[in-house]
């Protein structure tokens, strides 16, 4: 990590005179995705998620979506040396608390985030992996080989959903029940991920679990109900959550349980602004509450809609 330069022993506090509130800022987390132009996933969730904590988040855009909220047409990935120039010149400013990885979108990209995530070995790195289902298959199979080979063994904390993760890292299952969290947290291990955050594990009753795990044992388990609807950017707003909180300094254990809150919040105030699936609502803490609101038209005299002019343009 770049060095902040000299300091002195102790820090300018409130009564010194060279102090000034100004130069205060909040924890900083360095998220490599794509643009998603919907809006449900990508660098948007990442920074929703990430400013919802009172984090600051420094975006690298890896590529670009084309996509709406009912599904994933294509992506058009950056050019490596882009990638790495928007990190590198970021990081020569800044200094970042967490790396967050979500959906590079080409090899060489991936070599490029490895090679910023092992010069910066003591940054935690969490990495989401999405569901590559809408790719071509045999992008799919060098993608993720490489995300194994060059991203696994830089990573802190591996998110990803059950069936997602169980695909990936054990295609070769044989057994009759499907692998729990730790054979996931084992598999995980095996190329350099050190924990595992598997989500969306099916239990009886409708209902799901969601699990924290090393192949030693499990530190976090919380089970939720399945809702009915579809949400788009679930992974991303729970991995960015969860870069955010552990950029404050919280204990992974307890960032884990609140980063899961924080998605059941976002996904119980999710809304559906097209045709397809709902998106997680990340500044549901910014909506007034139903009976506030309602007061609040009703003390207003006035209408307090505004009209726009027509946006014709005048030469």
């Amino acid at each position: 990590m770049t060095s902040p330069g000299p300091q002195s022993s102790a820090p300018p506090g409130p009564t010194d005179p060279d102090h000034d509130p100004l130069d205060e800022s909040p924890p900083c987390v360095l998220v490599f995705n794509a643009s998603d132009p919907s809006g449900a996933g990508g660098l948007s969730a990442d920074l929703g998620a990430i400013a919802s904590v009172g984090v600051h988040a420094l975006p690298i855009v890896t590529g670009a979506y084309t996509r709406d909220t009912a599904e994933i047409l294509d992506h058009h990935a950056f050019d490596d040396e882009a990638v790495s120039e928007q990190a590198r010149t970021v990081l020569e400013d800044i200094t970042v608390q967490v790396i967050k990885v979500g959906f590079a979108g080409s090899i060489e990209n991936l070599s490029v985030i490895a090679e910023i995530a092992a010069d910066y070995a003591d940054v935690p790195v969490i990495a989401y992996m999405p569901d590559l289902s809408w790719w071509n298959e045999v992008q799919i199979d060098l993608y993720l080989d490489a995300f194994r080979d060059l991203v696994l063994p830089q990573t802190t904390v591996l998110v990803g959903n059950h069936s997602t993760l169980c695909r990936w890292l054990l295609p070769d299952w044989q057994a009759s029940k499907p692998p729990g969290p730790r054979d996931i947290a084992r598999a995980a291990q095996a190329a350099g991920a050190a924990y595992t955050l598997v989500t969306g594990i099916p239990l009886p009753d409708h209902r799901i679990d969601n699990v924290l795990a090393s192949p030693q044992s499990v530190i976090f388990s919380g089970g939720v109900d399945r809702l009915g609807a579809g949400f788009s950017g679930a992974g991303d707003t729970l991995s960015g959550a969860l870069a955010a909180l552990l950029a404050t300094q919280s204990e992974l254990g307890e960032a884990v349980q609140e980063a899961l809150g924080y998605l059941d919040r976002c996904l119980e105030a999710g809304f559906r602004p097209g045709m397809g699936h709902r998106v997680p609502d990340r500044l549901f803490w910014a909506q007034p509450e139903p009976d506030e609101e309602s007061a609040d038209n009703a003390d207003d005299s006035t209408d307090p809609r505004i009209d726009f002019p027509d946006h014709d343009t005048k030469h």
